[in-house]
């Protein structure tokens, strides 16, 4: 109950946020009005909100400049903060006309720069440890006691995802050493999702929306899938008992595509319904400045209708950011409970192909 009436007090907070929000930038678009400022970009609004930058955008012209950290072979590590170097004043590198950091001199440098997404990563790592340890302490002191707080609030989590999750599809005695991890990328991928959706700092960086994220926490996936992986699970992957020989020919093939396409499949997946989630929203929210270009009143009235499919937005946003990461564990749960699983030949183990087709 406890758990239910935050998420309601969340929802308002949600809803109060986006009258605000939308209230605000009708203010901002009778100034620009007025102002006879340059058209409205919805394509550099979306680009600068879903790609990363090294700079962490506030509020109008107010942006939070990030550290430049580039080191050149032979040369060393050159540091400046990002503002520096749009005035030029970092030396040895300049901005070209597509904003990029190019060497003045042609010269091969590797960027190493605290972009928003990495400072991004940081916050939600540092909002992690801040929590989880906050709950650990709790346990350690309130021992045999009711949960309480913070930790009434998420023990209902946890325990769906050991529960649900780990022992449904990893086995009751074997899923214990998955916990951590299931846990971590759980939690990591919904804090994330959740600051996302989020539009003022610290929120609004599009980590989960970018691919090589959601390719690190597959390909951690894949490492773990395979080296837990037991004999009869790699021999029913390169030769499958009970096969002729002749559809093995066929079969193997696949199977082995197989084993590198599913963590492809939960890279793509969190990556796409992220970034296209950023995108319809904020492509809605455009509307009011495209068509308030064309007339004032025709911009209010558009804000009617883009507000609401804004909220609309906002909200089912806040159920996909649980549910992709809800899906991205238990796929891995699959995937370890696969690898893990005494075969027998006479019962067919549980395809993993099969269960995930059963989630989509």
């Amino acid at each position: 109950m406890y758990l239910i009436s935050r998420l309601k007090i969340s929802t308002l907070k949600v809803l109060l946020f986006s009258v605000i929000f939308s209230l605000f930038s009708a203010t901002l678009l009778a100034e620009g009005s007025e102002t006879g400022e340059k058209k409205f970009n919805a394509g550099e609004l979306i680009g600068g909100h879903i790609t990363d930058a090294h700079e962490w955008h506030i509020a109008g012209h107010l942006a939070l400049p990030l550290p430049v950290i580039l080191y050149t072979p032979g040369k060393g590590i050159s540091t400046a903060m990002f503002s520096k170097l749009e005035e030029g004043e970092m030396e040895g590198f300049k901005m070209d006309e597509k904003h990029n950091i190019v060497s003045t001199d042609g010269s091969k440098f590797y960027d190493l720069s605290i972009t928003k997404n990495v400072l991004s990563l940081f916050i939600s790592i540092f909002l992690m440890l801040l929590i989880f340890l906050s709950i650990a302490k709790s346990y350690k002191r309130r021992e045999g006691q009711a949960p309480k707080g913070l930790q009434s609030a998420l023990e209902p989590i946890i325990l769906f995802i050991r529960d649900d999750v780990a022992k449904a599809s990893i086995g009751e005695k074997k899923y214990k050493k998955y916990m951590p991890f299931l846990l971590t990328v759980f939690f990591f991928i919904w804090i994330n999702n959740m600051l996302g959706i989020f539009p003022f700092f610290p929120g609004g960086a599009n980590l989960t929306g970018n691919i090589a994220v959601t390719m690190t926490l597959a390909i951690i996936t894949f490492i773990i899938t395979s080296f837990s992986a037991k004999k009869t699970y790699w021999r029913h992957v390169f030769a499958m008992p009970g096969v002729p020989v002749g559809v093995l020919v066929l079969l193997t093939p696949i199977e082995i595509l197989g084993v590198f396409l599913r963590p492809f499949v939960l890279m793509i997946r969190l990556f796409a319904n992220m970034l296209a989630g950023h995108i319809i929203a904020l492509s809605f929210f455009s509307l009011i400045f495209i068509f308030g270009e064309m007339s004032l009143g025709v911009g209010y009235g558009v804000a009617i209708f883009s507000l609401a499919f804004t909220i609309f937005m906002t909200l089912l946003e806040l159920l996909v950011a649980f549910l992709q990461a809800y899906v991205f564990t238990l796929l891995s749960a699959i995937y370890f409970g696969a690898a893990v699983e005494e075969h027998h030949h006479d019962h067919p183990p549980t395809d993993a192909h099969v269960e995930e087709a059963a989630i989509i």
